[in-house]
């Protein structure tokens, strides 16, 4: 099943770094930033995280909230999460069931290997549950950037 924009967003139930339970509906009414990478403390995923800690005043003052999901364990999540000091939570989906109903599990290359994990996605997911947007082959730098401008939120340094 492919997710796309207009389509409601699967409901999902995951512990994130703090051991406490995260459920989608508990942030109705919220704008959510809903991204998938595939491992803690990894050059690209660093970066990414620290493209959106960096800008994440901008995305607390217009009311959205940012989720980041891996395969990683909670305490992976916790080790990641204080070395680069990220404000939002990080989602354990270990066994990747929600990046299955989320259609971001698959096949994958580097340097000339394959193997199957997590593709680089994110989605958009609006007040009321939907998809608003659909972000894949995600390139880490310039990321948050994109999604700051999808949705209309300017960035003051």
């Amino acid at each position: 099943m492919s997710i796309q924009s207009g389509n409601p967003a699967p409901e999902f139930e995951m512990l994130d770094d703090t051991n406490i339970l995260r459920k989608l509906s508990d942030y109705r009414g919220k704008n959510v930033v809903l991204y998938f990478y595939p491992k803690d403390d990894t050059p690209g995923c660093t970066k990414e995280a620290c493209n959106f800690r960096d800008d994440y005043s901008a995305y607390e003052n217009a009311d959205v909230v940012v989720l980041g999901v891996s395969p990683d364990s909670v305490a992976s999540h916790i080790k990641f999460k204080k070395k680069f000091q990220l404000q939002f939570p990080l989602l354990v989906d270990e066994g990747h069931k929600v990046c299955d109903l989320y259609g971001v599990w698959g096949p994958k290359k580097f340097m000339g290997k394959e193997y199957v994990g997590v593709l680089r996605t994110t989605f958009l997911i609006d007040a009321d549950g939907n998809i608003k947007r659909v972000f894949e082959n995600v390139r880490p730098a310039e990321h948050s950037a994109e999604l700051l401008a999808d949705l209309g939120i300017n960035v003051s340094s």
